[in-house]
């Protein structure tokens, strides 16, 4: 669990960082340069990946709560719901952000919220629930720093919708089947 901990740490802090401390990030852009700076992210979050990884693959999962059965299929739902607003936060004027002020991290929510109602484990409650913790407040501390949510203008056709949708859908689909190589637990049998 130490592994998992220290990758969940690593993650929070790196994503939180632009949210609250912005002159600071902008501070270190400018001393090192923006490319090298978002090299610095990438293999900040890319080592907490690994390390969130391993950790779960190497820690022997205890028994916390049992989930409740009947919520299965509505958490599987919610799970494909979560990839289609993952992928819709990166189409430019999609409905989802007439909605959404924040459509991925809406989404990263739903994902963890989905997986703790499917998962009893010490494991999933951890890499779940401060997961779900941080995408929480990174909302609240953007919300902050950039003040009143301004709406888009307009939105693209519907065209564009179902195209977004698909792609949710797929990469939801494409998830499920690699699955048992990141977790270790296969969900097709």
């Amino acid at each position: 669990m130490i592994t998992i901990s220290t990758g969940l740490v690593i993650w929070t802090l790196v994503h939180l960082f632009p949210s609250v401390f912005p002159d600071k990030r902008q501070k270190l852009i400018s001393r090192i340069g923006n490319n090298p700076y978002q090299g610095l992210f990438s293999i900040l979050i890319i080592a907490s990946l690994v390390l969130i990884v391993f950790g779960w693959r190497n820690t022997v999962p205890a028994q916390v709560y049992l989930p409740v059965e009947q919520l299965r299929l509505p958490s599987v739902l919610l799970t494909v719901a979560s990839f289609i607003l993952i992928v819709g936060a990166n189409f430019p004027d999609t409905r989802l952000k007439l909605i959404f002020r924040h459509p991925q991290l809406t989404g990263v929510l739903v994902w963890a919220a989905a997986h703790l109602l499917m998962n009893g484990d010490n494991r999933s409650l951890l890499v779940f629930s401060v997961i779900g913790l941080w995408c929480a407040v990174t909302m609240l501390t953007i919300n902050r720093r950039d003040g009143e949510w301004q709406k888009p203008e307009k939105t693209a056709g519907w065209g564009q919708e179902v195209i977004m949708g698909a792609i949710g859908v797929i990469v939801a689909a494409i998830a499920i089947y690699f699955h048992q190589y990141l977790s270790g637990i296969a969900l097709l049998s």
